[in-house]
């Protein structure tokens, strides 16, 4: 069994992706889906929606990427949560996710949600089961569109902020 040292927390640093960083966030997020443990995302579609995206860099390297999008006035998804193997189990994706989660408290945002296969992990983070039938403007929105509509295998869970 190998040890994993675990990162400098000094040199992690999370901030607002930039354009430097698509092609990056889009082989890590896709690294992930071609395992089906998230849906595929575009470069198209990351430029788009660069504004929702923050990573965590390490020595100037992007090691993960959470967004967070706005549906509603009171309602935002955390999606495309990603961390790069060698970085997992210390702590990068929570601190990404509370970035998120700070974020939406600053912008006046009521509720959080996610679609995952990880439910414990944001269990772990105060997120509860909900039924995907309460997220009408996920379903109405985006779940039209994926290739996965409608026999969703991921897990709907929610948190106030």
């Amino acid at each position: 069994m190998s040890y994993k040292k675990p990162a400098n927390r000094k040199s992690l640093r999370i901030r607002k992706a930039a354009t430097r960083d698509v092609r990056e966030i889009h082989r890590l997020v896709n690294s992930f889906a071609k395992r089906e443990q998230m849906l595929p995302r575009s470069l198209n579609e990351i430029y788009e929606t660069l504004r929702d995206h923050i990573v965590c860099e390490d020595d100037g390297d992007v090691t993960g990427v959470c967004a967070l999008h706005i549906l509603w006035e009171d309602l935002a998804e955390i999606r495309s949560l990603a961390v790069k193997a060698d970085a997992q189990r210390q702590g990068t994706g929570k601190r990404l996710v509370k970035s998120c989660i700070s974020e939406a408290k600053r912008l006046g945002i009521e509720r959080i949600f996610v679609l995952t296969y990880n439910p414990d992990f944001f269990s772990s983070l105060g997120f509860v089961d909900i039924d995907k039938s309460e997220l009408p403007q996920k379903i109405w929105g985006d779940c039209l569109r994926c290739h996965k509509f409608p026999e969703c295998d991921e897990f709907a869970l929610i948190r106030k902020v």
